[in-house]
């Protein structure tokens, strides 16, 4: 990894992935002050889980690298497939019907723009 990176990875978030990618494609290449505010003034739940794991991929870099916060931008916000529960639904003549709760990951990459 570079040295004027700095990341945060949100594990096992109960949230299918194809919605978790609706948000982090909204804040992808943006600066960091205007993605927060994005994330902020979003309607969707786990818009709240991704401005925490921004927040903290910008304090990450500030404080192990040494970054200006002002200069960040979201260089990468991608969303992984973690774990499945299967749950059964009873249906007709005995059989069960399967309903699966997917879970994800994400992993937020900040980088400080060369002028």
């Amino acid at each position: 990894m570079l040295i004027n990176c700095a990341k945060a990875i949100l594990k096992k978030v109960r949230v299918s992935p194809q919605k978790l990618n609706v948000v982090a494609s909204m804040i992808r290449g943006m600066k960091t002050d205007k993605a927060l505010g994005v994330l902020l003034y979003s309607k969707k739940r786990i818009a709240i889980d991704v401005r925490k794991t921004l927040m903290s991929a910008i304090a990450n870099a500030e404080n192990n690298n040494g970054l200006d916060s002002n200069a960040l931008y979201v260089k990468e916000a991608h969303v992984g497939y973690s774990i499945k529960l299967r749950r059964f639904h009873p249906r007709g003549r005995g059989r069960g019907g399967i309903i699966t709760k997917p879970f994800s990951h994400l992993t937020i990459i900040v980088e400080e723009k060369k002028n």
